[in-house]
């Protein structure tokens, strides 16, 4: 996470054409935009491309009220900036203190069709690896299983997942070259790999212990390759989690022509997913891994602001060298990275009792990934 005033989560969608991606993107957003999301949370998101958020509600609205899927698109990276602003009266008490001033997401989706076809001429291959290189700031990325292919290849499910894995690891090593520096490895990556089971209101039954083993029984050799290709990319390869987390992602519900966009699996997860899961796994890679230096900063940019905010604790951070001396192993980072059950539940309390609703946002994600998990929807890595 980069540290700024603005504490950035990035996170990278992949998924093959018509896997979901769009829809699954509309329905994050548009949800952020009704009335009871409103109510239930403490902040607003905002699209800071006016134009994007336009489109992204207006595909949920056709969804919605019409029963229409976004039209699919195409050979075409995007990148999507949402700013989450707390509402006005809790915004000046959150960020006092804090060494930034606002949260934001970007979301970026590379095109499937860059993972199953070849490349068609020098300018296609250019585009390919810039693409790539606008989403290595990212903190997770999520490739997605699409549950259809999964039942259109049901008793054979190997078949599409093995396929699935090979255009990944594929594609990623068309792009080698193209990424690597004079055949260095980068520091600046994403490091954890999710696990994604788009559409899965098409398996009502597989939770995601199930997921997790259908992955395992049929593809474990194909995702053990996909993660060799992974860490030939990236600078100090033992902070990497590729499949070691798994989540389920339904956009809506579709049944019999309608579109349920209440009925939704996951979705809620992801801006959670974004801040919490590097704030936990990163800080657990710098305190317990030999990591060249430059890694460790990527890892703790923003780790020790994110400790912060969640504990309600002030760190002092004069430059970028005290910054790290003070995120390796103070005893606010590991109070704030091992939070669980009745502990953070409490925290939550006392900063919605105290008004520090930057903290209690915070502590209401790890709350919200707690409960997944009881839920079966989420299987985060124990590493």
């Amino acid at each position: 996470m980069k540290l700024s005033r603005a504490l950035e989560q990035q996170i990278a969608v992949f998924g093959e054409s018509g896997s979901g991606k769009t829809v699954m993107l509309s329905s994050f957003y548009g949800a952020t935009q009704e009335p009871a999301y409103l109510q239930k949370n403490l902040f607003h998101v905002v699209a800071d491309d006016i134009g994007q958020g336009a489109r992204l509600h207006r595909n949920y609205l056709g969804m919605r009220d019409s029963n229409r899927l976004p039209m699919l698109t195409k050979f075409t990276a995007a990148s999507y900036s949402f700013s989450i602003r707390l509402k006005e009266g809790a915004k000046a008490k959150a960020f006092r203190g804090q060494p930034f001033d606002a949260l934001r997401l970007v979301w970026h989706d590379y095109p499937g069709e860059w993972f199953e076809q070849g490349v068609s001429g020098s300018t296609e291959a250019l585009h390919r690896v810039d693409a790539f290189k606008s989403l290595l700031g990212s903190d997770v990325a999520f490739l997605l299983v699409d549950a259809q292919r999964l039942l259109d290849n049901a008793g054979e499910e190997e078949r599409y997942l093995k396929s699935l894995m090979a255009n990944f690891r594929n594609g990623l090593l068309s792009l080698k070259d193209g990424l690597l520096e004079d055949g260095k490895p980068i520091a600046d990556f994403p490091r954890i790999w999710v696990m994604a089971l788009s559409k899965a209101d098409l398996l009502p039954d597989m939770d995601v212990f199930r997921f997790r083993d259908l992955l395992i029984e049929k593809a474990c050799d194909d995702m053990d390759a996909l993660r060799k290709v992974l860490a030939e990319l990236v600078d100090g390869s033992d902070a990497l989690s590729v499949g070691e987390d798994f989540v389920l992602f339904s956009s809506a519900r579709f049944n019999g022509g309608g579109i349920e966009v209440d009925k939704r699996i996951g979705i809620e997860l992801i801006q959670p997913m974004a801040a919490i899961l590097p704030f936990e796994r990163h800080a657990k890679w710098a305190h317990a891994m030999q990591l060249p230096r430059k890694v460790v900063e990527n890892l703790l940019g923003g780790v020790g602001a994110l400790a912060a905010a969640v504990s309600g604790r002030k760190l002092n951070i004069p430059g970028p060298i005290g910054h790290l001396a003070n995120l390796i192993g103070p005893s606010v980072l590991n109070s704030a990275v091992n939070l669980a059950g009745d502990k953070v539940r409490e925290m939550n309390a006392d900063a919605m009792a105290k008004r520090e609703y930057l903290a209690a946002t915070l502590t209401r994600f790890k709350m919200d990934l707690d409960q997944a998990e009881e839920d079966g929807i989420l299987l985060r890595s124990r590493r």
